[in-house]
């Protein structure tokens, strides 16, 4: 990394939290949340249709508390390990810690199982008659939405328990393989991680990308075997869990918990597929044009283009770019965001054993979100961290719904962060006068739209591809291949050429094997988000105080309720390709620049 980049990069502090994983506290913590999880138990189950309103709100209201606890232990382990994934220790802490929390939660189980076995007039007796009840109701709709599904308590209870040596152990092997992966790029030298390689990928040297690409592939090769167990086992543990409960297809519960319709999505995924000929077919032609070719190579995907100088961005410049663009919005939004600076919320130091992505963790309302980030100084870089910061504010905005309610589905979840780039992108390119700069400025959003809209639909497809496959047998890591160099061949078109070493690349995405089919809300929020942003481009009376509304409504609203007051329904047939039609408006002006040069 250069010198530039490396300035005053942040480590976050978790003894805001705890002290560490021997903090007295932390202990305490667990105690407290088991004797009352015990007593919570005796106290209600079996019961909960003899309860008046009030008796049924103290009963939410203490479930609540002993979430609160267990959440907040939960994640910070999931945090500590983030950070130190290749630490042995930490990984024993975080799994025990994984089983104690699993083990307390079993004592509160029942709650949510009986709710959903209240009937509907008795539910609603208890609801109005109290309205300290009545304001658990959006926590409760989402509760009872999975009715159709819920097993017996005893399968429940098998399940619970069962995760932490069943699922959890696989997603632990797979983050714990890829702590240990290190890459031996030719030219760079060896024992890279993930993320200096992944860097690379964007390196202004032809050569540097293509050896990053090629050793990344081949260390992927060396440990597909592992890879493809790990897939295919969590696929059909999944299939033989929906299958108990019933869910008609394999997306059809990541839809149901994000609260959208399974016909949205489907409308979202083909107008994105529909339109691949129109975004990203066009725009890697246009890109292989301007570095004298028909196609790149896939390691020129993202490559800067050959007229980018490859500015490098301080950290300080970073913040002060970010925070800048969220003001000029809302200055309350600057003003939250801030405080992720000055109070120590963000870790952006790259280093070994830390996991190569981004996240915003909420962790619990009575406490606050952390950023993970990898800041290398590029532009990407400044986007990634204004995509986490909106994370951040709305967590923190949302804080007051309180432990049940705070948290919103991925689909709307990704509207704050997706709008923080927006507003940032647009601080950027309104403020650069000179054509060229404005060019490659353009030309930047466009690949992180594509990366955000095509990439992630069709890593959609590859799941919807390998879920529904496997129902029928294990895969072998070469019809995963082939599955994968199809759809990519399909979405990036025919100005993208790929080789051999880019058939196990399927393998390294992190989300198919922590939250199966949770991409298209990527896709979702961008979309969403280009609709909203042209409401408040069209001067919409009142958008920042509507907006921030929307951001502090936490999970209390779906997305119906979240848009109508912008005059805006993804129902509507016509709401996804307004969305698109934002991306291709800019491969419109990128063409129209070229022609005018």
């Amino acid at each position: 990394m250069s010198a530039i980049a490396e300035q005053n990069l942040p480590d976050w502090d978790l003894s805001h939290l705890y002290a560490g994983p021997d903090d007295a506290v932390l202990e305490a913590d667990l105690t407290d949340a088991a004797r009352r999880a015990k007593d919570f138990a005796a106290a209600y189950a079996g019961k909960l249709a003899d309860l008046d309103g009030s008796g049924f709100a103290a009963a939410i209201a203490e479930y609540e508390g002993i979430s609160e606890i267990l959440h907040r232990t939960m994640s910070y382990g999931q945090l500590l390990f983030s950070v130190s994934t290749g630490d042995a220790e930490i990984g024993r802490f975080y799994q025990t810690l994984q089983e104690r929390v699993t083990d307390i939660s079993t004592q509160s189980l029942f709650f949510t199982l009986e709710i959903n076995r209240l009937d509907d007039d008795v539910l609603e007796q208890m609801l109005a008659g109290d309205a300290g009840a009545g304001r658990y109701r959006p926590w409760l709709r989402e509760v009872r939405q999975f009715r159709p599904h819920q097993l017996s308590d005893e399968m429940e209870k098998l399940l619970l328990e069962k995760s932490v040596a069943g699922r959890a152990s696989w997603v632990r092997l797979f983050e714990e393989t890829f702590a240990d992966m290190r890459f031996d790029v030719e030219g760079e030298g060896k024992g890279m991680t993930q993320s200096q390689v992944m860097n690379l990928l964007s390196d202004k040297s032809a050569s540097k990308r293509k050896a990053a690409a090629k050793a990344f592939g081949a260390k992927l090769g060396a440990n597909i075997r592992l890879l493809t167990l790990i897939t295919n086992t969590l696929a059909k543990d999944k299939e033989i869990e929906d299958r108990w409960r019933h869910f008609d297809r394999p997306v059809s519960e990541r839809n149901l918990a994000n609260q959208v319709e399974d016909e949205v999505v489907d409308a979202l995924v083909e107008s994105v597929r529909g339109s691949y000929g129109d975004l990203s077919h066009r725009y890697y032609a246009l890109k292989a044009k301007w570095f004298g070719t028909d196609v790149l190579d896939y390691w020129d995907r993202n490559a800067p283009l050959p007229f980018d100088d490859a500015n490098l961005f301080s950290w300080d410049d970073a913040q002060n770019l970010v925070l800048d663009a969220y003001g000029g919005f809302a200055p309350h939004m600057a003003d939250t965001a801030k405080r992720f600076f000055t109070e120590q919320w963000i870790d952006a130091r790259p280093r070994e054993g830390k996991d190569s992505g981004a996240f915003s963790h909420p962790v619990v309302p009575s406490a606050h979100p952390y950023i993970l980030m990898n800041f290398h100084g590029k532009s990407r870089d400044v986007m990634t961290l204004a995509h986490e910061l909106g994370h951040g504010v709305h967590q923190v905005l949302a804080a007051d719904q309180g432990t049940l309610m705070a948290d919103t589905p991925l689909t709307t979840a990704e509207t704050a962060s997706v709008f923080g780039e927006m507003l940032t992108f647009r601080k950027m390119v309104d403020g650069e006068q000179d054509p060229g700069r404005r060019k490659i400025l353009i030309a930047g959003k466009v690949e992180d739209m594509l990366n955000t809209v095509v990439r992630q639909v069709a890593f959609h497809e590859f799941e919807r591809h390998v879920h529904d496959e496997r129902k029928g047998g294990e895969l072998s890591a070469e019809r995963l291949g082939e599955i994968w160099l199809k759809i990519q061949g399909e979405s990036l078109g025919p100005a993208i050429r790929f080789d051999d070493d880019y058939k196990n690349y399927w393998a390294y995405i992190p989300h198919f094997v922590h939250t199966p089919f949770y991409v298209y809300a990527y896709a979702f929020g961008d979309c969403l988000v280009n609709s909203l942003y042209g409401v408040f481009a069209s001067g919409h009376e009142g958008f920042q105080g509507k907006y921030l509304d929307m951001l502090s409504s936490g999970g209390t609203k779906r997305h119906k309720e979240l848009l109508a007051p912008f005059g805006l329904d993804a129902a509507d047939s016509g709401f996804w390709n307004r969305g698109l039609d934002v991306v291709k408006g800019f491969i419109d002006e990128l063409e129209a620049m070229e022609k005018g040069a």
